[in-house]
């Protein structure tokens, strides 16, 4: 049986989404949004105890790489995780800190 043929092009967009989570700021707002599924700007920075500007800069990386999704209600944006899947490597990796 032969070895699948590597997709360069999907390794590649795992890798740059594997390093829009190597900052513990946006791996500490995908664990929030895990617990918390939708959460406004304000809510995010107040929790983490960081500016605004901070917050927006990560919000916009993890969104870029398809991480979140953001959704305006009046005034307020609201963000929430695409899927759950990244959040299980975070996961993972934590567990594996452990051992």
């Amino acid at each position: 049986m032969s070895k699948p043929k590597l997709d360069i092009v999907r390794l590649e967009a795992a890798a740059s989404r594997m390093r829009a989570l190597a900052h513990p700021m946006r791996i500490a707002i995908i664990d929030m949004l895990t617990d918390s599924p939708k959460m406004s700007v304000t809510e995010i920075y107040e929790r983490l105890g960081i500016e605004q500007a901070a917050a927006s800069h990560h919000l916009n990386i993890l969104k870029n790489k398809g991480i979140l999704v953001s959704k305006r209600d009046g005034k307020k944006i609201y963000y929430s995780l695409k899927n759950n899947t990244l959040m299980q490597i975070v996961e993972c990796l934590d567990r594996c800190d452990r051992e």
